[in-house]
C-alpha cells in the first residue's frame, strides 16, 4: 500500500483514498466527504493502485530522445516533455470567484459512517442521573421561566423517558437516549406550568456499545412536584453541570432510583430560620444536647420568613406552603413525645391559625395544643406538644 491508493473497507460500506500512514500497521483513509479515517491495514484493500510514482519514476529514469525538430520525447510513447507540460491547458478554464459549479456542488444526502469512540471516566459505571431545572433569571422575577434538562451522570448509554402526572393521568413529555456524561434539554416551563404539575416520572434502561457492560436494572423515579420550591432564590445552588445555579433531583444516584423525593424538612426548618423575629427564639431541629430537655422548638409562619420571593404566587399558595411547613415539621417531630414546638402565625385574620387547629383536630389528634406565652411570643403563636 502506498499514498495515494484507493481502497475499500473490509468491515462497512465504503472506501477512499490513502492518504498516509501512522505507525506500522495504521492506514489513513480519507472518504468521500473529505474526512480522514484511521484504520487497520487489514481491514482496508486496494481496489485500485497509484501508479502516478512508478510512472512518474519510470519516465525519469529513461534516457531522453532528442528529434529532428529539437524537440526532447520519452522512448516509451514518443511524447515530448512540452507537450505533456501543456497537457490539461487546452480544457475549458474554470473561475472559482465566479461560482464555478464544480465546486458549488455538494453531496450532503451521504450519511457519516465516522463515531468518535465514547470517553469514559472513572468512577462513572455507577448508574447516575438527574433531572434539572435551571431559572432563566436566578433573581426570579415573576417572568421567569425554567429550562429543563435531563443529566447523565455516568458511562452508561440511558434511554429515558420523562412523563408528567396528575391523580392517575400521565402525559409524555419527552423519549430519548442519553451518550455517556452528557445533557439533554427537554423543555421550557413558566410559573404557570409549574402551578399546574403535581408529579414527575421518568423511567429509563442503561447499556454500552461495542463494548462489555454488567447488566444494570431498569430503574423508575417518582417526584413529588412542589412548585413553590421555585420562587425561593435559595433553592438554586451553583453545580458541576450548570455555569448558572439550577435545581436538581436525582433520578438514580449511584445505582440507587430515587423512588420518592420530599422537602428535606430539616434543611428547610434551617432555611425558614435564616430570618428571625427579633422576639422569638429559633432553636435548630436537629436534636442536640441542648434541645434534649423542655427548650422548645420555634418555627416562624410568616411567608416572609419562609421564603425570599412570592411573586406570582396567590394567597391559596401562600396558605398551602405554611401549612406544609407546619405538617413536615410536626412529622419530624412526631416520635420525640414531650417535646413542644411554638408556631408563630401572627393575628392578621385568623386565617392561618384556623387552619392549624383544623389539622390538629383532624390529623393530629394525639398532639395536645395552647396559645403560646404572651410575654415571650406576643398575641400570633400557638404552642404544641407532641405525644
Amino acid at each position: 500500500m502506498k499514498k495515494g491508493d484507493k481502497v475499500r473497507f473490509l468491515n462497512e460500506k465504503g472506501g477512499g483514498i490513502i492518504t498516509g500512514f501512522s505507525g506500522k500497521d495504521i492506514v489513513l483513509v480519507e472518504d468521500q466527504d473529505g474526512f480522514e479515517i484511521p484504520f487497520r491495514m487489514n481491514e482496508v484493500v486496494v481496489i485500485e493502485s497509484n501508479s502516478y510514482g512508478s510512472d512518474r519514476l519510470a519516465a525519469l529514469t529513461m534516457k531522453p530522445i532528442i528529434t529532428d525538430k529539437g524537440e526532447t520525447i520519452i522512448n516509451t510513447n514518443q511524447r515530448s516533455i512540452k507537450s505533456m507540460l501543456k497537457e490539461g491547458q487546452d480544457d475549458t478554464p474554470f473561475n472559482m470567484a465566479d461560482g464555478d459549479e464544480r465546486f458549488d456542488i455538494l453531496d450532503d444526502t451521504r450519511e457519516v459512517t465516522f463515531h468518535a469512540p465514547i470517553e469514559e471516566r472513572e468512577g462513572g459505571n455507577l448508574l447516575t442521573a438527574y433531572v434539572a431545572f435551571v431559572p432563566s433569571n436566578p433573581t426570579l422575577p415573576v417572568d421567569t421561566t425554567f429550562d429543563v434538562y435531563l443529566v447523565n451522570d455516568c458511562n452508561y448509554f440511558l434511554q429515558l423517558i420523562y412523563m408528567i402526572g396528575e391523580n392517575n393521568s400521565w402525559t409524555l413529555v419527552y423519549q430519548g437516549e442519553l451518550a455517556p456524561n452528557t445533557k439533554n434539554f427537554v423543555t421550557t416551563l413558566g410559573y404557570a406550568n409549574l402551578n399546574e404539575l403535581s408529579h414527575l416520572a421518568i423511567q429509563g434502561i442503561a447499556y454500552k456499545r461495542e463494548k462489555n457492560f454488567l447488566v444494570k436494572p431498569m430503574f423508575s423515579a417518582h417526584i413529588k412536584f412542589e412548585a413553590v420550591k421555585f420562587y425561593k432564590q435559595s433553592t438554586f445552588q451553583s453545580n458541576d453541570f450548570f455555569e448558572s445555579p439550577a435545581l436538581l433531583y436525582g433520578i438514580i444516584v449511584n445505582d440507587e432510583p430515587k423512588r420518592v423525593l420530599q422537602v428535606d424538612v430539616a434543611q428547610l426548618a434551617k432555611e425558614m430560620q435564616s430570618k428571625p423575629h427579633d422576639n422569638m427564639k429559633v432553636v435548630p431541629t436537629k436534636m442536640d444536647s441542648a434541645q434534649r430537655g423542655d427548650e422548645p422548638v420555634v418555627i416562624d409562619l410568616h411567608i416572609d420568613a419562609l421564603l425570599d420571593n412570592t411573586q406570582g404566587m396567590t394567597s391559596k399558595d401562600i396558605l398551602d406552603y405554611q401549612l406544609q411547613v407546619f405538617k413536615d415539621t410536626l412529622e419530624a417531630y412526631r416520635k420525640h413525645r414531650g417535646k413542644k414546638i411554638i408556631f408563630i402565625h401572627g393575628k392578621g385574620e385568623g386565617v392561618l391559625r384556623r387552619a392549624l387547629i383544623n389539622a390538629l383536630n383532624y390529623q393530629y389528634k394525639k398532639f395536645t395544643y395552647q396559645d403560646a406565652s404572651f410575654c415571650e411570643y406576643g398575641y400570633g403563636a400557638t404552642q404544641i406538644t407532641i405525644h
